[in-house]
């Protein structure tokens, strides 16, 4: 999961020709990580339909050519050929300096598919870094983590008999690859724990829900932890059975969320707004697409959303549609800023492509790349939160409850 955070054979894109649908992904080092594997926070792409240009022929190309083939054939030392394309594939990419521009390998190609439909083999947590301790935020129901007994709070401190103290959310990822079985010490409060947990296949609950109740109403809340390809069926079935218990409003919450699919975003959002409601704007040169709600009613369900500084891409397409077309508020922090949008190829002989090639805008026009959305009640997150996760010292949440339940 992203972690917040990051061959050709032949050198010639092939073009995806059977998925055209968008995804969004952000290129910065990702808050969670789901199964303890890496999976990149690139959130912010776009698989559409691409041109590929054709280099074969021109002198640009022959010149590449011939310094592969001078240093394959004449370098004094022995060259990784595989290696040396991957390292000509980052420098073209380096050259646009575009952080969000970015070439992943095979293996890191097939993590992240895998992590985006929503099914893995793993432990089954989202974990996150904070003061050089990386902490469980999310335990997977019915997961191997859960049948361990592992919860929300506790602090990892080894893995596999080394001490991850100070690692990164993707260094501790690395430690489960080709792993049947992990051991796992982990500290909760003043006790430490030791668990051997075999890694399974997992579906990820990208979607949880709960009532709340304060001031005399019953608050739905929902959170999204990533728009994969199945989150927004979850959405809806979590959403119904809220509605089957007589919810008077929402709290969507969407805080170190990176993104996923738009197609996921769209269907989400489509189930609080009619087709009049524009949900987000694509702008492409000189050309603004304005893009509208699938949905058949508008609801009118008091709705608060949930950001902080790291939901980027397709949650911050969802919370600027409810924002600015729902008049719906957002409590929290200013979302991350990721107002581009990229295209994936697949590259023969294996690996991806990811490059930028348009503009979002939030449905009334606003371009917010590096600079987020602003909430419309601006929160920080209680430092006690962290040492010891509940909902009432959550301030952010706190805050959504108190502005949801207000009389009008």
């Amino acid at each position: 999961m992203a972690s917040k955070k990051k061959n050709t054979k032949q050198n010639k894109i092939k073009k995806r020709t059977n998925n055209t649908e968008k995804e969004f992904f952000s290129l910065r080092e990702v808050l969670i990580i789901t199964i303890l594997a890496i999976v990149f926070g690139w959130l912010m792409g776009s698989i559409v339909t691409s041109k590929t240009a054709n280099l074969t022929d021109s002198q640009d190309f022959k010149k590449l050519r011939n310094v592969y083939n001078h240093i394959v054939n004449n370098y004094y030392k022995k060259v990784d050929r595989t290696k040396l394309i991957e390292a000509s594939i980052d420098g073209m990419l380096e050259y646009l300096d575009d952080p969000n521009t970015i070439y992943m390998d095979e293996k890191e190609t097939e993590s992240f598919n895998q992590v985006m439909s929503g099914e893995y083999k793993g432990v089954g947590v989202s974990i996150v870094k904070y003061n050089d301790d990386i902490y469980i935020i999310d335990v997977f129901k019915n997961s191997p983590a859960d049948k361990a007994g592992l919860k929300v709070g506790d602090i990892i401190t080894e893995f596999n008999g080394k001490d991850i103290k100070g690692l990164e959310v993707d260094e501790v990822a690395k430690l489960t690859k080709n792993k049947k079985e992990v051991k796992i010490k982990i500290k909760r409060k003043q006790e430490q724990k030791e668990v051997n947990i075999k890694l399974e296949k997992v579906v990820m609950p990208s979607v949880s829900s709960e009532i709340l109740e304060k001031n005399g109403k019953k608050v739905g809340l929902i959170n999204i932890s990533v728009f994969a390809s199945n989150t927004s069926s979850q959405f809806k079935k979590e959403l119904r059975d809220l509605e089957k218990k007589n919810i008077d409003s929402y709290i969507i919450d969407v805080r170190s969320n990176s993104g996923g699919y738009l197609s996921e975003a769209t269907n989400i959002l489509s189930e609080f707004m009619d087709s009049k409601n524009v949900i987000y704007q694509i702008k492409t040169n000189n050309k603004t697409t304005k893009y509208y709600s699938k949905g058949k009613i508008t609801k009118k369900y008091k709705v608060v959303v949930l950001i902080d500084e790291n939901s980027a891409s397709a949650s911050e397409v969802v919370a600027a549609a409810l924002k600015e077309s729902y008049n719906a508020e957002v409590v929290g922090k200013k979302s991350y800023g990721k107002g581009t949008v990229q295209q994936t190829s697949d590259l023969a002989g294996g690996g991806t492509i990811k490059y930028t090639v348009e503009n979002w805008l939030t449905p009334k026009g606003d371009y917010i790349d590096k600079k987020g959305i602003e909430p419309t009640v601006e929160v920080d997150l209680n430092e006690e939160y962290f040492n010891y996760p509940t909902k009432d010292n959550d301030t952010q949440l706190q805050k959504a409850l108190d502005v949801i339940t207000k009389s009008n």
